[in-house]
Order: C-alpha cells, then sequence, then structure tokens
C-alpha cells in the first residue's frame, strides 16, 4: 500500500479521501490556491502545498505544479478525486512518467471513455442499446439539417469530448437550431478545448440510472447496483439514491451484467460508472461511462457498507478485488447536493463567507463537507458545497431521515438550496416515485412548489416561531437587557398566552396556559391541540427539537428584526408575532411603500463579464441578451428585464463584477440615442 498520495482536488471530495487515508495510514499532500487558504481540507491533510491563483488554469488545472508537488513532497501516488484533472487521460499519462501511480483508470481506458463517440461506438459493438442520433463530425449546417431530418425533434447537441451537463442544449425547432449549436460550441471549446458536438434523439422526460462498477489489474469486473439520478436541474444532479424505486431484479441484473461487459471491454481498473437513459416503457440507452468516482458514491457505501476510496488505493496498488459480484445490498439510501445557488433566482451561483455552521446529526445520517464557519465560497470553482446523505430499511425511512437532516442543516452567510431539495423531497410525487430528468420543471416555479403547502406543517411552524419569540422574551427579562430584536415583553390574557401569528397570507392564533414554559405543554393553533415536548432550545445553532404529538421534528429559525423566520420540510415562512393589543392596533400602522424600480440593471451574481452585447443608444426588447457571464463552471445569458434604450455600460468584458452592481443602465424614451450621439459628437 502507499505511503503518501497527492490529492489533486478541494473541497469535500478533498476532505473525504483524506478521511479513508487516515483511516488506512496512508499519509496525504493537498494543494491549495490562494481561494482555499482558509480552507478546511488544507488543515485536514497532513501536508498543504500552495500552487498559485485562484483560477483554475492557474492552480488546479496547472499538471506541472501538481506533479512536481507530488513528487518533490515524497509522494507514491496521486488521486485526482473528481473534476479538474480526474479524466484527463494526458494527465494521467504525465503522473506516470513522473513514476507515479495515477489512482484511476489507465490513460487509454479514460481516452476512449471520455470521447463520447468512441465510448458509443464501442457500446454499439457490445450489443448495448444507444439512443438513435448522428456520431459524426458536422460542420455545415444544411449537412446537419439533413441529419436532423432522419432523426426528428426534439434533439439534444452534447460535446463529444465532456461531460457534467456542461455545453448540452435541447433543441425543440428547426428555428432553435442555429443559435442553440452556434452557443453549445463556444461552451464547448471553453469548457473542453474540443468543440466537436454529435446528435442523439432527445428521450421525453427520460430516468438517468447509472451502475457502479468496480474492476482490478486482473480482469475482474464487479457491479454495485444503480442509483437513481434523475432529479437534476440544468443536467446536473440534484438528488440520488439507490436503489431505484423504478427498477426490478431482472432489469438490475440485466443493466449491471452489461455495464461490467464495458467496463471489461475498455480494459477499465478501478472505480466508474456507467450511465444510462431510461424511457416510461423500460426501455434503457447507454449514455456514458464517467473514468472515475463519481459524486454521489455515498449512497453506494451506505447500502454495500463499502469504503469505494480504499477499493481505489488497493486497485491502484496492485490487490485483486476481495469479492465476486455481490448480489445483496442492505436498505435505501439517498443524498442530497447542498448548493451555493438561489433556487428562487433560476439556481444562479452564490458567493460569500460562511459566517455560521451547523451539521445535522443522526445514527442515519452522513455529511461529506468541504466547509465550515469562516470558509469562502467564491467564482472560480464549482458550487457544491456538500452532500448530505440518509440511510433506511425502507425508501420511506430513508426519505423521513434525510428531511429531519436537512431541518436542522444551518447554514448563514450566503444563499444555499437547502430549503429547495428538502422541498424536492416532501413532493408527494417524489414520495411516490414518479421521477424524470423534468422533475423540477414539471412541480417547481421560481424555485418554489406549485403544491400547495401542508395545513399541519405550516401550524408546527408558526408554534415554533410562537414558543421562540415567548421564551426568547423570558431570557430577556431574567437578564433585565434589552435582547434586540425582541424587547416587546410576554402577554397573558385571560389565563392564557396567547399570540396572534401572521405568516406570508395566513393568519394563526397560538395559545397556552402555564407559565414559565416547561418541558412538556398542551399549545393550540387556531384551535388544533398539540401536545409539545421541548428538551431545549438551541439559541445560538439557530435550531430547535421539539417533540410533536410524540414524533421529534427538528426546526431551523432567524430573527429578522421584529419577526422569527422559520424553515421545515422545504418551507419558509417569516412569521410576525404580535399579542392582542398589538394586534388590535395593526391595522393602524403606516404600510411601507413599494418602491417604482430604478432603469438599471445589476449583476444577478459574482462573477466574470465575458461579453458586453450592446452599446449605449442602442435600442434593446425585453429578453434580450446584454451580457454574458460566467461563475462557478456556468456560464449565464443575462437579458433585459424592459423595452427601451440604454443610456451608459459601465461594465466591460473581462472585468470582474459583484453581486448588484450596475451593468448597464436604460433611458425608457428614444432621446437616449440623441443624447449619446449629440455627446459623442455623431
Amino acid at each position: 500500500m502507499f505511503q503518501k498520495i497527492l490529492i489533486a482536488n478541494r473541497g469535500e471530495i478533498a476532505a473525504r479521501i483524506i478521511r479513508t487515508c487516515r483511516r488506512m495510514g496512508v499519509k496525504t499532500v493537498a494543494v491549495y490556491s490562494e481561494a482555499d487558504v482558509r480552507s478546511r481540507y488544507v488543515a485536514e491533510a497532513d501536508e498543504s502545498v500552495f500552487i498559485g491563483p485562484a483560477p483554475a488554469k492557474q492552480s488546479f488545472l496547472n499538471s506541472g505544479k501538481i506533479i512536481d508537488a507530488a513528487v518533490r513532497h515524497g509522494c507514491q501516488a496521486v488521486h485526482p478525486g473528481y473534476g479538474f484533472f480526474a479524466e484527463n487521460a494526458g494527465f494521467a499519462e504525465m503522473v506516470q512518467r513522473a513514476g507515479l501511480v495515477f489512482i484511476g483508470p489507465s490513460p487509454a481506458a479514460i481516452a476512449q471513455l471520455g470521447d463520447k463517440l468512441a465510448a458509443k461506438a464501442l457500446a454499439r459493438r457490445i450489443g448495448l442499446p444507444v439512443v438513435p442520433g448522428y456520431e459524426g463530425s458536422l460542420e455545415d449546417l444544411e449537412a446537419i439539417r439533413r441529419v436532423i431530418s432522419g432523426i426528428g425533434y426534439p434533439l439534444l447537441l452534447k460535446p463529444a469530448a465532456g461531460g457534467g451537463g456542461r455545453g448540452m442544449r435541447i433543441v425543440r425547432s428547426e428555428e432553435e437550431l442555429a443559435p442553440a449549436l452556434k452557443t453549445c460550441r463556444e461552451e464547448t471549446r471553453k469548457s473542453f478545448g474540443d468543440d466537436r458536438i454529435f446528435i442523439e434523439r432527445y428521450i421525453v422526460k427520460p430516468r438517468h440510472i447509472e451502475f457502479q462498477v468496480l474492476a482490478d489489474s486482473f480482469g475482474h469486473v464487479v457491479h454495485l447496483g444503480e442509483r437513481e439520478c434523475s432529479v437534476q436541474r440544468r443536467y446536473q444532479k440534484v438528488l440520488e439514491e439507490t436503489p431505484s424505486p423504478f427498477i426490478d431484479d431482472e432489469l438490475r441484473r440485466t443493466m449491471g451484467s452489461l455495464a461490467c461487459v464495458l467496463a471489461r471491454e475498455a480494459g477499465y481498473a478501478n472505480a466508474g460508472t456507467v450511465e444510462f437513459i431510461m424511457d416510461e416503457q423500460r426501455n434503457f440507452y447507454f449514455l456514458e461511462m464517467n473514468a472515475r468516482l463519481q459524486v454521489e458514491h455515498p449512497v453506494t457505501e451506505l447500502v454495500t457498507s463499502l469504503d469505494l476510496v480504499e477499493l481505489q488505493l488497493r486497485v491502484a496498488a496492485g490487490e485483486p478485488l476481495p469479492w465476486k459480484q455481490p448480489d445483496a445490498f442492505h436498505g435505501w439510501a439517498i443524498e442530497a447536493r447542498i448548493c451555493a445557488e438561489d433556487p428562487h433566482r433560476n439556481f444562479m451561483p452564490t458567493t460569500g463567507m460562511v459566517t455560521h455552521y451547523a451539521e445535522p446529526s443522526g445514527e442515519r445520517v452522513r455529511i461529506d463537507s468541504g466547509i465550515g464557519t469562516g470558509s469562502v465560497v467564491t467564482v472560480h470553482y464549482d458550487s457544491l458545497l456538500s452532500k448530505v446523505s440518509a440511510w433506511g430499511e425502507t425508501r420511506k425511512q430513508a426519505i423521513a431521515a434525510l428531511i429531519n437532516a436537512l431541518n436542522g442543516y444551518y447554514i448563514a452567510g450566503l444563499a444555499t438550496n437547502i430549503d429547495f431539495v428538502n422541498a424536492v423531497l416532501n413532493h408527494p410525487e417524489f414520495a411516490a416515485g414518479n421521477l424524470s430528468t423534468d422533475f423540477i420543471s414539471d412541480h417547481f416555479v421560481h424555485g418554489q412548489s406549485i403544491v400547495a403547502p401542508d395545513p399541519e406543517r405550516l401550524r408546527h411552524m408558526v408554534l415554533v416561531a410562537a414558543l421562540v419569540y415567548h421564551n426568547r422574551q423570558i431570557l430577556a427579562v431574567e437578564s433585565l437587557k434589552p435582547m434586540s430584536p425582541l424587547t416587546g415583553g410576554t402577554h397573558r390574557d385571560k389565563g392564557e398566552y396567547r399570540y396572534l401569528v401572521k405568516a406570508g397570507a395566513d393568519e394563526f392564533e397560538v395559545s397556552w396556559s402555564t407559565e414559565p414554559p416547561p418541558a412538556d405543554q398542551s399549545v393550540r393553533v387556531n384551535g388544533v391541540q398539540y401536545h409539545v415536548v421541548a428538551p431545549q432550545y438551541e439559541y445560538s445553532r439557530r435550531q430547535l427539537d421539539l417533540t410533536i404529538d410524540g414524533t421529534r421534528q427538528t426546526f431551523r429559525f432567524q430573527y429578522q428584526q421584529n419577526h422569527i423566520k422559520v424553515h421545515y420540510c422545504g418551507l419558509i415562512r417569516t412569521c410576525e408575532i404580535y399579542n392582542p393589543r398589538e394586534w388590535a392596533l395593526n391595522r393602524f400602522m403606516a404600510r411601507e411603500k413599494k418602491t417604482v424600480p430604478e432603469d438599471a440593471l445589476r449583476c444577478p451574481m459574482p462573477s466574470l463579464i465575458i461579453q458586453v452585447c450592446v452599446q449605449p443608444g442602442d435600442k434593446v426588447f425585453r429578453g434580450q441578451t446584454l451580457f454574458r457571464l460566467e461563475s462557478m463552471k456556468m456560464e449565464i445569458d443575462v437579458e433585459s428585464p424592459c423595452d427601451g434604450y440604454v443610456d451608459a455600460v459601465p461594465a466591460k468584458a473581462g472585468q470582474n463584477a459583484e453581486s448588484n452592481e450596475v451593468l448597464l443602465t436604460f433611458r425608457k424614451e428614444e432621446s437616449a440615442r440623441v443624447d449619446w450621439l449629440w455627446k459623442n459628437g455623431t
């Protein structure tokens, strides 16, 4: 076994690899950029090496610096994690030429499987079904149109040299083809240095099913069951689970066997994943093979009790797999990816410092995290912060465990998708297993479920808000100190404590009779009585654990001026809390006036401006692309919110822009162009 390895990656996967290496007695060397000076994995590694500025091309994609660090620090092997150089045949070959072991498949296998056209050709040779399409190189638009006439719409444009959803475009009509092809090629060239595009039929409402395979250097290949990864946004997975609720034992054996044959024919050794798409009739088609460890590998580990990173190291060190094909997997596991993004703003990436961090706990819960309090999230890398996985004997138990874990996961300082993924888990169609890659677009609008919230859960949330408010007031009175933001004191009316709570458009009355509130009490919400046991109020963690009618529940809350914001099961409600006298006076209170929107276009997120599409004096229309931005490996078009004329464009291509920074100002009348021409002497 290796004595020391270098981890050519960062964030949660670097921390994950370090954890296994520490258990195995293998020393680790971490590499970090300027952006990762305070990162968790840097502190956890045995040694760390600075490799340059934050941009990936100058640090994590600088092969010379990484290999030099491994050699200088006496490493025997390099683990690439996923992303960056994980599926780069040239890097794997450079590692080998330096006398080191690449912990992954051979450069030849990476090259063959990393080229999507070559991989599909291999799949076709061994009898694996592939999606109908055209895999040749087509440059002429008319030639592409002739090919498409034999495939039909809708179709999918895909990069030949990459994955992860980058560069992919759905084309539903002839009118969409030319602009989609241009954008696809541009993104592919920037992401992979190769603008080859291939075309395939777009399967409507497909499921995304993948099989985890392991292979050693002695020709032995096994699979560890399937993972269902159908819940996605922008072709990026959001939730993954194993097994799939859609796959039976016979289909599992068939697909798993074919996945093993493909890996064997490719001369594959190490961990990898064979991905399929499946239509509503359970017809499956080969999609691609990822020649690396997958982000979602924890769910497979939870149902197999195996450590895939340990097996990667052992295979790379020349050891054979210790068993034949496993047939029995125990229980069910589901994983949620926690990302720095705002689901209510089209999943735009967010950046900033993590000002408060508290992980959930539980016997059936696993956290793979790359952050902590004080971590800084920048625009330079992927938005993935951590992964929360839960196990259960059944799918229902696993879902319940993951929901409760997310209820107690607190990350402050930047927007995340914690509540969004929790809302997905709580959706009745997810519970029923009715999944497809269109799940989010079918059931959510602007990050919000189109299903009405459960009234019982809303009552639980306002119950929590009232209890937190009341107990916070008790603490304020006892300490004889004003405790902002809640300084109004408690109120007792006719032998009971009553509060009126306004949560959005809904109004509730909450009451109880005991003082001070014991750990065991009855609370009424709009006349519905609940037996509540409150073991502790964790104000420092902004978390509250209650047992309501015999069921343990976890809530997160925040103080927002005189209101309390409660997060629970994917729901978010800001609660205004009044005693009866305040409620009676509330209708006389002045309301905040609505502001007229300014004539300015502001940057939606911290990003690099890669293209400015207009100039002062131009007439623009609502929905027209004005800027193209890049953030966290993603390109986003910023569209005009109105019809009008461009007044000024302070933003320039090539510069960095902060969130809310003015990119452009408008003038609604044509005089904007006249003024601009006059100012410029035209």
